[in-house]
């Protein structure tokens, strides 16, 4: 009997070091923007041929097969979403949110946060998704009592249960939302961290000890709420598009990083990989350890066929929109690659200024895109949304940031730092004008002479006064060489896609006549 009696202490005292702690896999996304189909390693469209070559990554069909083969191999798991499902391909355009709805519902998310392009189409769409998913969608730093068609039905958090322990899950949305999207004006965003910290006290009166925030707002904001709450114990990410990883050399910090007793987690974009991150909590419900690693959506991952042929299936109408007549060209306009990486074009011209007139209501005032994304040329005639695609394929999106008038100088060098080699990064602009001396080394002073167009006249750029410039987010981050521009202040890189805003430009201004003005001239 004594024996007995000991043998169930024993028991009961592993029973209660086992309850001591708990074990939670965290899987996570941001920023997907709507890439269903695989990417390429420049995170556009990847063609069949190339994904059956094993070079391309992501996709839905993949995101399928890695979650429930990471489900497979850990005890307690979520799937949660950083935000920014929406915008992004041709999928949006035409099906909206409804895709999203489709994939992530097959997924089987938990939860997600609301992100700024969840906006792009006003409360109507984001309704439309939140009441297509199975899942809470999640906003707590934002007022929507006084819009119908979210007020009552978007939660600032929820609660969901995994073995036996309960899990609270809060959103955030940046501050911002009302300038980067389109929200309406009944709908008014907070202080995340007021915000934050509200909602967790209102868990935590709940007995909810294990709390998630849910974070579209960029890794530092997401610093700032770590350190200046208190009861957040993890921090899943989005918006910047950073990653975060123990293992890369090109990684923005580590996975997790840690604020405290915080643990910050996110996984680039466009579903390229799955962020999965290990927890272990103790009875408090504090974290005592926290491991793991983005996976990287490759070829290694096989795609899921049930889900890859759905995605074919919805694919088939978008062949449609890419016939779509958009415009009509009066001649042919001019983007072949050896005048474009030269000289000034018809094609740099159309892309700049139609990339300049868009956001020009926003104060900008020169707009900079580099030839290499410049794919082709259009004929006089007809112009269909697939000729502009195919113009520009990358699905790069607006960016929008300022810089002293040294920045622009510094460049325009290295726009015309490779000319002999007929390199891509050759400059095309809108709001500006320049000479450059061929006779000159490599960024050894070829920028002669720089003119802004101010309220209608030609002026000298100043190196010391500060302007507002419009590009692409690939150049925006450092491609082609444009380093100067990753620091760049007010910053955002998130804007409509460039062939988007190229088509509409086009259409406003049908039949559209090409030409070149002398804006960049060599010496």
């Amino acid at each position: 009997m004594l024996r007995a009696f000991l043998s169930g202490l024993a028991m009961a005292a592993l029973g209660s070091v086992a309850a001591a702690e708990f074990n939670l896999t965290i899987l996570h996304t941001n920023d997907f923007h709507a890439r269903f189909e695989p990417i390429s390693k420049y995170d556009s469209g990847c063609s069949a041929q190339s994904n059956l070559d094993g070079e391309c990554f992501g996709g839905s069909a993949r995101l399928v097969t890695a979650v429930a083969e990471a489900r497979a191999r850990a005890g307690n798991v979520i799937l949660v979403d950083g935000g920014d499902q929406f915008q992004g391909t041709l999928f949006y355009t035409y099906y909206k949110g409804r895709v999203a709805a489709e994939m992530m519902n097959r997924m089987g998310y938990d939860g997600m946060t609301v992100g700024n392009h969840e906006f792009d189409d006003g409360p109507e769409v984001l309704r439309g998704f939140m009441e297509a998913v199975t899942f809470p969608v999640l906003m707590s730093n934002a007022d929507v009592s006084a819009e119908p068609l979210l007020a009552g039905r978007v939660r600032k958090s929820a609660v969901i249960e995994r073995g036996g322990a309960r899990i609270g899950l809060i959103g955030l949305t940046p501050q911002d939302t009302d300038e980067l999207a389109s929200p309406g004006p009944n709908v008014s965003f907070s202080d995340p961290v007021a915000a934050v910290q509200a909602e967790v006290d209102r868990l935590t009166a709940e007995g909810i000890d294990k709390i998630i925030l849910l974070s579209h707002s960029g890794y530092g904001v997401d610093q700032h709420v770590a350190a200046n709450t208190t009861g957040v114990d993890v921090i899943v990410g989005g918006h910047d598009n950073s990653y975060l990883s123990n293992v890369s050399d090109r990684a923005r910090g580590p996975y997790p990083t840690m604020v405290g007793n915080t643990a910050i987690v996110q996984a680039y974009a466009y579903g390229k990989f799955l962020g999965e991150l290990k927890v272990t909590f103790d009875d408090a419900g504090e974290i005592v350890a926290a491991v793991g690693e983005p996976i990287l959506m490759d070829a290694a991952v096989s795609e899921d066929s049930g889900t890859k042929a759905r995605i074919g299936e919805l694919a088939l109408p978008l062949e449609k929109i890419r016939r779509q007549v958009v415009a009509s060209a009066a001649a042919t306009i001019d983007g072949s690659r050896d005048v474009c990486r030269l000289q000034e074009c018809a094609m740099g011209n159309l892309v700049a200024d139609a990339m300049l007139d868009r956001v020009a209501d926003q104060g900008v005032t020169i707009a900079i895109t580099n030839a290499g994304g410049l794919r082709a040329s259009i004929d006089a005639g007809e112009v269909t949304r697939g000729e502009v695609l195919t113009v520009l394929p990358f699905q790069n999106t607006l960016s929008t940031f300022e810089v002293p008038g040294r920045v622009v100088i510094a460049a325009l060098e290295n726009g015309v730092s490779q000319v002999e080699e007929v390199k891509g990064r050759f400059p095309q602009v809108a709001g500006l004008r320049f000479t450059w001396d061929a006779a000159k080394a490599p960024n050894q002073g070829r920028i002669r002479e720089v003119m802004v167009n101010e309220d209608g006249a030609w002026v000298a750029l100043d190196p010391q006064k500060t302007y507002m410039l419009v590009s692409n987010n690939y150049l925006r981050g450092g491609g082609d060489g444009y380093a100067m521009f990753r620091d760049a202040a007010r910053a955002y890189d998130y804007g409509p896609d460039l062939a988007d805003v190229t088509a509409e430009y086009l259409a406003a201004h049908a039949p559209y006549r090409p030409y070149t003005d002398g804006r960049i001239t060599r010496r």
